[in-house]
């Protein structure tokens, strides 16, 4: 009799400790994964065609935890002049961030095409800027047409959307791009402001953070035309292989909740917002980081919940096809896969 009760308090503790065991077992939305809780992280890289503001998701997911949360190492690396795109044909890249119309380019008769998975920005957040003195007389397209015409335009590398986005408003105005106005193509989008600056160039298609750091030195004022007046596009989304979503689905569903995660933290927390964009661009000053943000939450920038849609793809594939730059069908089945998103925590 002695000896059973000492056991039973034994065996009470062995019972309780097998439930809490049990109960640590099982993951809970927003834990940490597995791997991650043992230091056992997933590299993979994702190319950028610039450092730019717009892309402040993807570095919130990095820098507050959120892919280290769903055991994902991610590393973003800068490819300029086109060559993200090429750096996930390559391999170089597991993924890719940039415009529907790039992967459509980069996939025709593809045997494994780059499929989009999640939004980040569904506007096309760039924007017409005049040097200091010059402006338009009004908004209306006569007035914006005899503005424009004659004048040096930094429109940004050939074949890019910025570029494109300029042709195609060129075009709807009545202008030539090859012939009403000289447009100057540089591949590195940071050099506009200099381009104004030094008088190489009267206009300039810019993004943030030049938009901002060329209204901070003087060298223009605000934009006299938004782009992202004509409303959802598919501008900046993220991209991974045919083969990647085939044969490696669970590292894209993980990156996929890191990224709707850093979407919802940056629509509901402004603060968090700002110290993450002021830690990715340094150089900028508090006044040029806070005119950034406010831009973008004006303009909608940002996807509310990761979702491409079909509007915003068909609006990106009209630019393309009416400055000739793609021909042919296209399909957004092939081109966008939102089951990752759909199935996003």
């Amino acid at each position: 009799m002695r000896n059973k009760r000492a056991i039973l308090p034994f065996l009470l503790v062995l019972a309780m400790m097998a439930g809490l065991l049990s109960a640590c077992s099982k993951k809970e939305p927003g834990t940490v994964d597995a791997a991650a809780a043992e230091g056992k992280l997933k590299k993979i890289v994702i190319a950028e065609p610039l450092h730019s503001t717009g892309y402040l998701p993807l570095y919130v997911a990095q820098r507050e935890g959120y892919f280290a949360k769903q055991g994902l190492d991610v590393e973003v690396i800068q490819a300029a002049g086109g060559a993200h795109v090429t750096a996930v044909v390559s391999g170089d890249a597991w993924g890719v961030i940039g415009g529907v119309e790039s992967n459509a380019l980069a996939s025709r008769n593809s045997s494994d095409p780059i499929v989009s998975i999640a939004n980040v920005v569904n506007r096309a957040n760039v924007y017409l800027v005049a040097k200091k003195g010059m402006a338009p007389a009004s908004s209306s397209p006569e007035d914006l047409k005899a503005f424009l015409k004659g004048k040096k335009i930094a429109a940004g590398r050939h074949g890019g959307t910025p570029n494109l986005l300029t042709r195609y408003f060129l075009i709807s105005l009545g202008l030539d791009p090859e012939k009403d106005v000289t447009l100057l193509e540089p591949a590195d989008a940071s050099t506009v402001v200099t381009m104004v600056q030094q008088g190489a160039a009267d206009i300039a298609n810019g993004a943030e953070p030049q938009v901002s750091d060329g209204i901070s030195k003087g060298v223009w004022e605000e934009p006299f035309y938004k782009f992202h007046d004509l409303g959802d596009f598919s501008y900046s989304v993220l991209s991974v292989k045919k083969s990647t979503i085939e044969k490696d689905p669970e590292t894209v569903q993980k990156f996929a909740n890191a990224i709707l995660e850093a979407l919802k933290a940056v629509q509901s927390d402004k603060e968090l917002a700002k110290k993450d964009l002021k830690a990715e661009f340094p150089t900028l000053t508090d006044e040029a980081v806070q005119a950034a943000l406010g831009r973008a939450y004006a303009d909608n920038l940002w996807s509310p919940d990761a979702r491409i849609s079909e509007a915003a793809v068909n609006q990106d594939m009209d630019v393309m096809i009416k400055t000739g730059i793609f021909t042919g069908d296209y399909s957004y089945a092939n081109l966008v896969d939102m089951q990752f998103v759909n199935q996003g925590k």
